[in-house]
């Protein structure tokens, strides 16, 4: 069965969805995305990637700045959707949205509800060091990802993983995971189950100071925070280098053997003691550098093993 389709969505993780959703028929009369961004040097106004890939398949685009007024109800109300589809879209919906499509409003969640519900799942399970994750197809209520789950499918988590690397593996399995609840809901088979009330966690936005690597911490635990913060926004660990403390963006890591005080540099190859066990900076990026291999770094400093950092 063809629906009509408010789609919602912003980032990058969002596209796969939308691409789908167009490619198996349904009719996607609107696109609410966030406003065009200033980005780049030259602070241009740059269209979210869900506008542009909306604008390829001609699907009208809108980027307002609130739904909570009786004209974004009406507006929302005019395209006369069977439901609504929402991936990362950024904003909060009021409930005189989510009351307008006849079959609700289903939003795909990056986590396995209800672990891990709010604003960063991916990276908060990979800091955590969870073994698995998945995707979730909930139906929206006002709470905070509360919603009953539809469908789900999971995926394992390597030792070594990046949240770059988890983002990339959940986004198509998670239109594939979206198109067939779609499909179900058409027919009249989808079924929604209330998430259970224990293992209930929240992905709290992440802020820049909790990427500091600390050596006085065991080593699984800057492992886990280095991959889950890869690529963005970067863990860190702050260097001295001669010149005062310097800003070092640690992009990979690997668990290591040797022990010293922490912070001690044990080898050429930028293992660092912890607290417990080491860790070696297998990519790093000085600011305004390319990313580079830990001893690529080492060898353009005066840092020796034995070294403090």
């Amino acid at each position: 069965m063809t629906l009509r389709v408010v789609f919602m969505g912003t980032p990058d993780f969002a596209v796969p969805t939308l691409t789908e959703i167009v490619g198996h028929g349904h009719e996607v009369v609107a696109c609410y995305t966030r406003a065009p961004a200033q980005a780049g040097r030259g602070l241009e106004f740059k269209p979210s990637p869900v506008q542009r890939a909306a604008e390829r398949f001609g699907v009208p685009v809108l980027t307002p700045k609130t739904l909570r007024t009786p004209e974004a109800a009406e507006a929302f109300a005019a395209h006369q959707a069977d439901v609504a589809v929402v991936v990362a879209y950024g904003m909060i919906l009021p409930q005189s949205i989510l009351d307008l499509p006849e079959l609700g409003c289903l939003n795909l969640h990056a986590s396995l509800l209800p672990r891990w519900r709010g604003a960063a799942p991916i990276q908060r399970a990979v800091m955590a060091g969870d073994a698995q994750s998945g995707v979730c197809v909930m139906k929206m209520e006002a709470g905070l990802d509360t919603g009953p789950v539809g469908m789900v499918e999971s995926i394992a988590i390597g030792p070594a993983m990046t949240a770059g690397e988890l983002h990339d593996a959940l986004s198509p399995l998670g239109a594939d995971l979206m198109t067939r609840a779609l499909a179900a809901l058409g027919r009249g088979a989808l079924r929604f189950t209330p998430q259970p009330e224990e293992g209930v966690t929240y992905a709290a936005k992440l802020t820049n100071a909790e990427g500091r690597l600390s050596w006085a911490r065991a080593a699984s635990q800057l492992h886990d925070l280095a991959r889950g913060l890869s690529p963005f926004p970067g863990a860190f660990a702050e260097i001295d280098l001669g010149k005062g403390p310097e800003r070092l963006k640690v992009l990979r890591t690997a668990l290591a053997g040797g022990a010293a005080e922490p912070g001690t540099l044990l080898d050429d190859e930028a293992t660092v003691a912890c607290a417990e066990g080491a860790v070696r900076l297998c990519q790093v990026q000085r600011a305004g550098g390319k990313p580079m291999s830990g001893a690529e770094f080492l060898r353009g400093t005066r840092l020796l093993p034995g070294s403090k950092i």
